[in-house]
């Protein structure tokens, strides 16, 4: 998803830049289908070197979020070269999974496999809060706190570019913060081209509004940056995507873009009814094909794989990446 830090004497840094990601907006008011499906996820990244090379740790987010639509039945990791692994929970909660390496080798292969139960609602009711419904409004004083580092914005706005993206949506939405919400949720995955990169690293959001494209990391930074600049608390989100059109075990025909790597998107904090997720590559709401993986404020807290190795930048030959999402048994709705 990101880049890492600069490389020391002597040690060169890599990262796993993650993509995907393009449906429709949630329904206030109607009544919820639910839906349950047992999926499984496998994650591998491989890394190849010019000759073999020395590993320094390695930290990855792997294991999904287990909340109350959510929960993991199963869960392996492995590497080659052997490597000896343990979990961490980093300052946002996330399940960081740390490998440490003893032997060299010219390659590094990570394989992530997990079985989970994800329960998703097709028209969900979110019980904002009555004072929240009409934008602007205020955050209040217990949780201000908390929430008040995500909502500065990371990047300088030189030209307003973002600036006026933003409060486009506040003149169309006419003080709704739902229509807001959801309006420039639909409007980035409308009008802004997808492309997927693999290099490490978001573009600055307004290089993204001036170009018109991005991947699936730039829309959810733009998006960040954009409800920031109007005093929203947002978290960038990484994890998976799954995808009905890439699994064998289906006969449907999705229209979401980019699915088979990591995917991006946010979570914006509203009163009453908490962090809720929009997806901008998709144009979703709530989508209960998200998987989580990793909350933040910015996107170099959540890089699906990170680490470094001892050696010239010249031995690393190259990164792959694979992702698949299934399903282990058909979709349970009531």
């Amino acid at each position: 998803m990101t880049g890492a830090p600069s490389p020391r004497s002597g040690e060169s840094r890599h990262a796993e830049a993650g993509e995907t990601g393009r449906e429709g907006t949630t329904m206030m008011g109607q009544t919820s289908q639910v839906r349950t499906d047992l999926l499984r996820v496998r994650h591998v990244t491989r890394y190849r070197y010019r000759k073999p090379v020395s590993f320094g740790r390695h930290r990855a987010m792997f294991r999904p979020h287990e909340t109350q639509d959510l929960r993991l039945l199963t869960m392996n990791v492995t590497a080659s070269p052997a490597a000896t692994i343990h979990w961490i929970h980093d300052v946002f909660s996330n399940s960081v999974t740390v490998l440490e390496f003893a032997d060299a080798a010219d390659h590094l292969e990570i394989t992530a496999e997990f079985d989970l139960i994800r329960t998703s609602f097709k028209d969900a009711d979110f019980p904002i809060a009555e004072h929240a419904r009409r934008y602007p409004f205020e955050y209040g004083d217990a949780q201000l706190p908390d929430l008040a580092p995500c909502r500065e914005p990371h990047f300088d706005d030189a030209n307003g570019a973002v600036t006026a993206f933003a409060q486009r949506f506040v003149t169309q939405s006419g003080g709704d913060t739902w229509a807001l919400l959801t309006g420039m949720t639909a409007a980035i995955k409308r009008d802004l081209v997808y492309q997927r990169r693999e290099e490490p690293g978001v573009q600055e959001p307004a290089f993204t509004l001036e170009t018109g494209a991005g991947s699936c990391r730039d829309f959810a930074e733009l998006m960040s940056e954009a409800l920031r600049r109007l005093g929203f608390a947002v978290r960038f989100v990484t994890g998976y995507l799954y995808d009905p059109a890439l699994d064998s075990r289906t006969a449907e025909t999705g229209q979401v873009v980019g699915a088979g790597a990591t995917h991006a998107w946010v979570q914006v904090f509203i009163p009453g009814a908490g962090w809720i997720e929009f997806d901008p590559t998709n144009g979703d709401v709530a989508n209960g094909r998200l998987i989580r993986t990793g909350v933040g404020r910015m996107p170099a807290h959540v890089a699906p794989v990170a680490g470094s190795y001892m050696g010239d930048v010249e031995d690393a030959l190259g990164l792959e990446v694979e992702v698949e999402v299934t399903t282990l048994a058909p979709p349970v709705t009531r």
